[in-house]
């Protein structure tokens, strides 16, 4: 669908990274691990971006998480993160298959922005009841606050700047009903997926989402 939203909220989640609620438009159904295509204006120059949810559900509200690097940030980066509560921004979709279905054992292994969709299946998943492992490879970490929760709520959470390849060894159990998600740039998909294989899982089954 395409809608305008209002930006409900927006709170510093990690190092140069926030996390913007916007309202839930009327009609609008998606599930953990699918992303939106945000539109603005800024400066006369039309700009979209995809973003993938990282709220657990979207009820009332749905959320994303913005990362943004000073160095590189574009104009409508920048934009995101001064957005406040009243703010409004075009949104479409959703979009994506690689999402959370209710399975009844998750691991989720995300690189950098990855953790966005990793804390939004997390909690779902936990909410009902569901196993969860985390294994998020990053030098500056978000979320932190969620993720502690998960993890004082039963989660397995591995947070690591170098290889995850151990982590995902004690995360993967080739069981039947688990299921793996990956999230994150090619060069973390590349090595999450041979991560899967040497661990003993099937890396062609993993719901993976590649930001490119």
């Amino acid at each position: 669908m395409d809608a305008t939203v209002a930006v409900a909220a927006v709170r510093e989640v990690g190092p140069g990274t926030v996390a913007i609620e916007f309202e839930t438009p009327d009609g609008f159904e998606a599930e953990p691990g699918q992303f939106v295509k945000l539109s603005g204006t800024v400066d006369g120059e039309e700009y979209s971006r995809f973003y993938t949810l990282s709220s657990p559900g979207v009820e009332e509200t749905f959320e994303v998480t913005v990362g943004v690097d000073p160095e590189e940030a574009g104009p409508f980066s920048r934009h995101l993160t001064d957005l406040r509560e009243g703010d409004e921004l075009d949104v479409s979709g959703p979009f994506g298959r690689s999402y959370y279905q209710e399975e009844s054992c998750v691991v989720v292994l995300a690189g950098g922005p990855g953790v966005g969709p990793a804390v939004g299946i997390g909690e779902a998943a936990v909410a009902d009841g569901n196993e969860v492992a985390v294994v998020y490879q990053t030098d500056a970490p978000a979320h932190a606050e969620r993720l502690d929760a998960l993890r004082d709520a039963g989660a397995s959470v591995v947070v690591t700047e170098g290889a995850i390849g151990s982590a995902v060894a004690d995360a993967v159990t080739g069981e039947e009903a688990e299921q793996v998600f990956v999230y994150g740039f090619d060069d973390f998909v590349e090595e999450a997926e041979a991560a899967i294989e040497a661990a003993g899982g099937d890396a062609d089954a993993a719901k993976v989402e590649n930001f490119g």
